[in-house]
């Protein structure tokens, strides 16, 4: 009876943490797609042009400097402050929404997080697609191929694993920025700052996909081996073929679970450059440098810890609702799951 018993209970308490995690899963899509609505959804009026004086300047651009370091709305205003809003607007200047606050520039700090949003998740959803791309196509020319050219290509994948990543990135993104400074005036800074991001999302892209490359390669080399694989060469069945009607099906999990894991490093790494001064630069936000940003407010004079705290807490939420989707993606599609539960 004990035996029963403890084989009954075994499997509803995986069942309970399976929902769990589920549960979980479902919030991190819901954050994650709140978010991207967020950011994305609001970029017509984020981005969108407004008049400073006799020119017009995106929102997020925008600045007064008479008006810098406003609180957020729930922030209190003084007299001096007040005397200044009334000012700007008595002389038609631009006047920056109050919600987040406006930086040391006099720039309305919720227009820059959603733009710095949707910026950042470019990047990382850019970044993990090419890594995808790159370690899907490269893991399963080493797993199919097998013998000297598996070796020759593991080997270099084995080399690349032992250089520093972010160095890599530092040193690529110095190199195209002194480029772009011998090109002086030819270049427009919305040229320039294109460049410097796709520099980014193909340097971060192109150094992320090693792990993605061994996963494959391992799958491949498994499926390789089983008997519908066999049967396949048997009959004559073309390699092209093999990879996209039997091999590609079965690595959907591999690669949906890795993809959803990738995504969130991939905005770290963005976040972290951009905060070094690397990554995407002034005056387009992204969450790394506007963190760089309210770094510099924090004091024992008077603290805008908002400055901080924004962005960084839009890093956080972001990380954790795609941990939490990879972590439902990977039980899902787990070939293991259904042996563990019986």
């Amino acid at each position: 009876m004990s035996a029963i018993a403890s084989s009954s209970t075994v499997p509803a308490s995986r069942a309970v943490s399976r929902t769990r995690l589920g549960r979980a899963g479902r919030i991190g899509a819901i954050v994650l797609g709140f978010i991207l609505v967020a950011c994305v959804a609001t970029l017509p009026w984020s981005a969108g042009a407004v008049a400073t004086g006799a020119t017009e300047m995106p929102r997020y651009e925008a600045s007064n400097l008479a008006l810098n370091l406003l609180p957020p709305v729930w922030g209190t205003l003084d007299a001096a402050e007040v005397a200044r809003i009334e000012e700007a607007r008595a002389a038609g200047q631009y006047v920056p929404g109050r919600v987040l606050g406006t930086d040391k520039l006099g720039r309305d700090v919720l227009a820059r997080l959603l733009v710095g949003g949707a910026i950042s998740l470019l990047v990382g959803l850019s970044a993990a697609a090419i890594a995808v791309f790159v370690g899907t196509v490269y893991g399963s020319i080493a797993g199919a191929a097998g013998g000297r050219v598996d070796a020759v290509l593991m080997r270099v994948v084995d080399i690349l694993f032992g250089l520093p990543s972010i160095l890599l990135v530092v040193l690529l993104a110095v190199a195209v920025d002194g480029l772009l400074e011998q090109q002086g005036a030819d270049l427009a800074p919305a040229a320039r700052q294109t460049i410097n991001i796709a520099t980014l999302l193909i340097a971060i892209g192109g150094l992320s996909w090693l792990t993605m490359a061994r996963v494959i390669r391992g799958q491949v080399m498994a499926l390789r081996a089983k008997p519908f694989m066999e049967s396949c060469r048997a009959i004559g069945v073309s390699p092209a073929r093999q990879f996209l009607r039997h091999l590609l099906p079965n690595l959907i999990g591999p690669i949906a679970v890795y993809a959803a894991l990738a995504v969130p490093a991939a905005i770290l790494s963005e976040s972290f450059l951009s905060f070094l001064g690397i990554g995407v630069r002034e005056p387009v936000p992204s969450w790394g440098n506007m963190a760089a940003d309210g770094l510099g407010e924090l004091n024992t004079v008077e603290s805008r810890w908002w400055l901080l705290a924004a962005p960084c807490l839009a890093i956080a939420m972001t990380l954790v609702s795609l941990n939490f989707l990879g972590d439902e993606l990977r039980e899902r599609f787990d070939p293991m799951r259904g042996r563990r539960v019986a």
